[in-house]
């Protein structure tokens, strides 16, 4: 896995990459990740999904782990991602 921040050229594709969204836990949060997720990337493995609540359960994270093809991808995801109003924050 890359520590590499999303910009910085330097990843070697195709790469396993763990994205992860945070948004406010409402019941599809999930669902609304793996869809946006599933657009750019396609299908997502069986595990690849991981959902934690914070300690308040106000809010919740999505943790997506895939193979990675190009940096225009990951752009791709990273702007569609930050652009939708439920979205919080992806890392």
């Amino acid at each position: 896995m890359h520590n590499q921040p999303v910009g910085q050229k330097g990843f070697d594709f195709p790469c396993n990459f763990p994205i992860k969204v945070m948004g406010l836990a409402k019941d599809d949060f999930d669902a609304l990740v793996v869809e946006i997720v599933t657009r750019h990337i396609g299908n997502i493995c069986e595990g690849s999904v991981v959902v934690r609540p914070s300690r308040n359960s106000k809010y919740v994270s999505v943790t997506i782990t895939f193979l990675a093809q190009s940096q225009a991808q990951l752009d791709a995801l990273y702007t569609e991602l930050s652009a939708h109003e439920r979205v919080l924050m992806a890392l």
